[in-house]
């Protein structure tokens, strides 16, 4: 490998390391526990984390680092069950980011500031529209016949998930948004994205 595919592979790993840290820390300390019944749900700001990383560095990189991030807060926050489902939602999450704002608004070659805002704005709403609906579903398959339990139990707990997956997806764009496009013409002039 020569060196400069070496030091790619580096930068690479480091940013999304960063970023899966980033993550943790948005869903693990910056989280406020909303018991429901013998469950919880939570707002946090992980997912701000994840939409962030997949507008700066890419939607598998995104993706890639709020599945990791996010997975390991999960397996030490007392969600260990939601795990698995974490993983996977939290890399999707990341690619429709991508996707949207990087394949379809080419979001790296935006220099207008309005075009940037626009991009990041329906790439973030995108990914963050995907939680919304597909979150609290899988969510209630998984209590229900997963982990067995009552349909009336199941139903009370998915109206609260929904409810805090909603606002937790409003913050998720709202931060991501503004905190990419301060920072996405500095790194972009320093040749960082």
């Amino acid at each position: 490998m020569s060196e400069t595919k070496r030091s790619n592979v580096t930068v690479t790993i480091a940013q999304t390391a960063l970023f899966a840290a980033l993550c943790y820390v948005g869903f693990q300390f910056l989280r406020i526990d909303i018991p429901v019944g013998e469950s919880k749900t939570a707002f946090h700001l992980g997912n701000a984390f994840c939409v962030l990383a997949a507008l700066l560095l890419g939607g598998l990189k995104g993706g890639l680092a709020g599945a990791i991030g996010m997975t390991i807060a999960d397996l030490t926050s007392g969600y260990v069950t939601s795990a698995p489902q974490t993983f996977i939602m939290k890399l999707c999450i990341g690619l429709i980011v991508g996707l949207v704002a990087h394949r379809v608004g080419h979001l790296s070659s935006q220099n207008a500031p309005g075009k940037r805002l626009t991009w990041s704005l329906l790439g973030a709403a995108a990914g963050m529209g995907f939680n919304v609906l597909f979150d609290p579903i899988l969510s209630y398959l998984r209590k229900r016949f997963l982990l067995g339990l009552d349909q009336q139990i199941a139903d009370i707990l998915i109206k609260w998930q929904a409810a805090t997956t909603f606002v937790n997806a409003i913050l998720a764009v709202v931060v991501a948004v503004v905190i990419y496009n301060a920072m996405a013409p500095v790194m972009k002039k320093n040749g960082w994205i």
